[in-house]
């Protein structure tokens, strides 16, 4: 008998949005009236794009999250819904407007964001209480902090008291207590995020290193500082290691961060080693700064295999 492998099982707290995407040839100073490119509504929000990312790499995904009772909402739904990911824990507000994220893309990739909560703003503990069964029973737990803090601690204390792995994302960053990160296994910072929370300013690998080793003081299992096109420092208790970035042509760097997070959850989830989920995860997140947009440019799983042999054969290795 054919033994049927079961899908990764990931539950993902977190935010919705419509992207509200500009393509401008720079950022436009004070009081400037710039012209740009082209104009596209895209969904997004960290939360909805991990939880898209880990349902395109193979997981079975169920969502907890919060979308206004509009137009933006509906269809934020209907997308996340074609993804195939569990939503019976998406609430619908009545009177609020769905999150939305105002983003201007330079014609080098880099990006600036402006967010407006919305429904996001309401998600709260009463919602995870309610939800704490998808919370209990999953493999991994994931969570960012564009709903609101008490929401996602709460979250992860349940996951937590249950042996549910945690992965947070603190973006965008706020003060995050020691007690909370001694819940979180796997902490994944970029170097503005690590800068915050640990009060050492992240410019370069020894920077990142004493600001990876602050926040594993301070009580997280592993901490990943995701470092752009400079790569990603791994940092545990037993040493550190340091994976370059994979070289590509960027068009947009939106959801890179968020692919990358989904990605190794899934990679985690299916047995991969900490380094070999870490590389895998940033193979995916190449893949989706090659194109415009959040959850548009996010790659399907034989699309990032396809991708890693490719690189593997143009190496020889």
């Amino acid at each position: 008998m054919r033994t049927v492998k079961m899908k990764p099982s990931i539950t993902v707290v977190g935010s919705v949005n419509m992207d509200l995407v500009f393509r401008t040839p720079r950022m436009p100073a004070i009081g400037e009236t710039l012209h740009g490119h082209e104009f596209r509504q895209i969904p997004g929000g960290k939360g909805a794009n991990q939880a898209v990312a880990a349902a395109r790499q193979g997981a079975a995904v169920r969502f907890i999250g919060a979308v206004g009772d509009d137009g933006f909402g509906e269809f934020s739904r209907n997308c996340l819904n074609a993804e195939g990911i569990d939503l019976h824990y998406l609430s619908t507000c009545k009177d609020l407007a769905t999150g939305v994220a105002g983003i201007m893309v330079e014609d080098c990739g880099n990006n600036s964001i402006v967010l407006a909560a919305g429904a996001n703003a309401a998600l709260s503990i009463d919602h995870i209480e309610a939800a704490s069964a998808a919370i209990s029973s999953a493999q991994f737990l994931i969570c960012q902090l564009e709903t609101p803090l008490p929401t996602v601690s709460r979250a992860i204390a349940i996951a937590h008291a249950h042996g549910v792995k945690v992965i947070l994302n603190p973006a965008p960053a706020f003060a995050l207590t020691d007690a909370l990160l001694q819940q979180v296994d796997y902490l994944i910072v970029n170097e503005t995020e690590a800068s915050q929370l640990s009060d050492i300013q992240v410019v370069d690998q020894a920077s990142a290193r004493l600001a990876s080793q602050v926040l594993l003081q301070r009580g997280a299992g592993v901490v990943l500082l995701t470092m752009g096109e400079h790569g990603t420092l791994i940092t545990e208790t037993s040493g550190d290691q340091f994976i370059p970035a994979i070289r590509v042509d960027v068009v947009d760097t939106t959801a890179a961060g968020d692919t990358f997070v989904g990605a190794f959850a899934v990679g985690l989830a299916n047995g991969l080693s900490l380094l070999d989920a870490s590389n895998e995860a940033q193979y995916t997140a190449a893949l989706t700064v090659t194109k415009l947009g959040a959850q548009t440019s996010i790659p399907q799983r034989q699309q990032v295999l396809d991708f890693m042999a490719q690189r593997k054969a143009t190496s020889g290795k």
